[in-house]
């Protein structure tokens, strides 16, 4: 993906070399093209309106419901489960065997007959199959404390303790959100030519923020049996808070390694739009208004911002002070100077790369008409066929513009060869192994990329350059993986990741984090180095309110003032 005569003269985009260090990878934060900004936007823009033909919800919060709306000319519609859970079998693991809820996008307006197959299958998830009119599956478990918390507070007339809100975020948390022909259901071919559902994971977000819906609704219902006449509604602000929590471990990292071309498109739109920001000659006082409001909320969101893990709530640490000291100076008189943004950028690169990172997330928000027409563009078809054709000299030409940098990794050095990766057989999950402590290295994943572009690199050297790659690869079929990287790596700047992805110093949480970042998700809570909890659609309209609520105006949410507790 690329757009020379999108951007002005003299205004470039930031190299590969800069970008695909996992240290700003993982300092990414959800930007105006990330999918569930997107998604919102599709909704508002055609008006959609959620029903809910079926509520069969006891008193307790256990049964079925649906939630149906048209979105691109295709009614899709969510079948929502909810069943008792022991304590002791609740668990965000993605190999647990039953949850509070479990939910499927259904391909449009299920059947009863649709509805007593979907029971029978959807509570067991993996332990079923299913159809291609099922296009996302999902489940969640409670936030316990919360949910219980909240459905008394309002069963007793009153709100729940704005602390907990802040703190928790969210009253159900997704342990898997499945598409693209998993466990039967249909491939992501069956819909990718629809309105809406062209971009990356627009079914996927579409499911979650119905989920979003059905558990605010819930929450209400078990408060209203629960308290009769008394009970009260969830106040509006609370309503649009509260998100849905999510736990992601090492399972999402190998998916940005193993697409490629997909990377590179999320990637470069978001550098592509940074530099078209960057490109504008002079910024209307609307758009700096509103880059002003951007930063504010920000901060605040940023106050707001709290994790136990010491890395990151260093890092948040740091980038308080930063925006605190970029209040100092920074005005509406500083932004009326000539090309503001690319100037911002500059100054900010004396910043930490969290703030750097964060200024390009708000320097976009101004720029809707200038950058949104990227999310057409972050899809991929697949990966493009090495040719065999091309010669030895020219594959060493794009190794040395792509890869060049895998020189620098000394493999000799066991540091630099300690991980390896791995799908447990117990859990079926990825996981990292230590190589020189532990068993299994035999059956590493192919995610060491560069070890085997570095063992590729010295083969090739001693090659001759008029070769052709199809009769090097015949000699050594050992590097047609390392081939097939290089060759789409010299034609899709951003697709690799640099890093030595098997060196000690490997921290499998930034992956996570760029991922969610593209997603949307925010308040990143790394509970180790290898797994995550975000929130996702906090702040964003709500089923009942997508139509008139500003598409664009609830990122980086905070609570504001709430009503005080005790107060209905």
């Amino acid at each position: 993906m690329s757009e020379p005569a999108a951007i002005a003269a003299g205004t470039s985009m930031r190299p590969p070399a800069e970008v695909m260090r996992l240290e700003r990878l993982g300092a990414f934060f959800p930007t105006r093209l990330s999918f569930l900004r997107t998604l919102i936007r599709r909704l508002h823009r055609e008006r959609a309106v959620v029903r809910r033909p079926i509520w069969r919800i006891d008193g307790n919060g256990y049964g079925m419901a649906v939630y149906s709306l048209e979105l691109g000319g295709y009614l899709y519609s969510l079948v929502a489960f909810s069943l008792p859970l022991d304590a002791e079998n609740r668990s965000d693991r993605v190999i647990a065997e039953a949850w509070d809820t479990s939910y499927v996008l259904f391909d449009g307006q299920p059947s009863e007959a649709d509805l007593d197959r979907l029971a029978a299958t959807v509570p067991r998830q993996e332990g079923a199959r299913f159809t291609a009119r099922e296009l996302v599956l999902s489940r969640a478990n409670r936030s316990v404390r919360l949910f219980e918390h909240v459905a008394d507070a309002l069963a007793r007339g009153t709100q729940p303790e704005r602390g907990s809100i802040a703190s928790t975020g969210y009253l159900m948390r997704t342990t898997a959100v499945y598409g693209n022909g998993k466990f039967g259901i249909a491939d992501r071919s069956r819909i990718a030519d629809r309105p809406a559902m062209g971009g990356p994971f627009q079914a996927e977000m579409l499911t979650v923020w119905l989920i979003r819906g059905f558990t605010l609704d819930l929450v209400e219902h078990v408060a209203r049996a629960r308290g009769g006449e008394r009970a009260v509604g969830l106040d509006p602000v609370y309503r649009r808070y509260l998100g849905i929590g999510n736990s992601t471990g090492l399972g999402m990292a190998p998916f940005l390694v193993n697409h490629p071309v997909l990377l590179n498109n999320w990637i470069a739109a978001r550098e592509t739009a940074l530099a078209r920001a960057c490109a504008v000659e002079q910024a209307t006082d609307p758009e700096i208004s509103r880059f002003l409001a951007a930063l504010e909320q920000a901060r605040a969101h940023v106050v707001e911002w709290k994790t136990d893990d010491r890395r990151q709530m260093t890092r948040i640490e740091g980038l308080r002070e930063d925006l605190e000291a970029l209040a100092g100076w920074l005005d509406a008189g500083w932004l009326a100077r000539r090309r503001p943004w690319e100037s911002l950028m500059s100054a900010a690169a004396a910043f930490s790369v969290e703030t750097e990172e964060l200024l390009v997330s708000l320097i976009l928000e101004p720029y809707g008409h200038v950058v949104d027409d990227l999310a057409d563009r972050m899809a991929s078809p697949g990966e493009p066929r090495l040719d065999p054709t091309v010669t030895v000299g020219a594959m060493r030409r794009d190794l040395d513009a792509a890869f060049d940098w895998v020189r620098a990794i000394d493999f000799d050095d066991p540091t630099e060869q300690d991980r390896f990766w791995y799908v447990s057989e117990e859990k079926s999950e990825p996981r990292l192994g230590r190589r020189f402590q532990e068993p299994g290295c035999e059956k590493e994943l192919p995610l060491d990329i560069a070890r085997r572009v570095q063992a590729f690199d010295r083969d090739l050297s001693s090659a001759d350059a008029a070769e052709s790659l199809a009769r090097f690869l015949m000699r050594h079929p050992e590097h047609r993986f390392a081939a097939a990287r290089v060759y789409i790596a010299r034609r899709f700047p951003y697709a690799e990741i640099r890093e030595n992805l098997i060196g000690e110093r490997i921290v499998p949480v930034d992956m996570l984090r760029c991922k969610l970042s593209f997603f949307g998700a925010g308040r990143f809570d790394p509970k180790s180095d290898r797994w995550i909890r975000i929130v996702l659609f906090q702040g964003a309209p709500g089923l009942d309110e997508i139509a008139a609520a500003d598409p664009d105006g609830w990122a980086f949410p905070t609570l504001g003032s709430v009503p005080c507790a005790g107060m209905a």
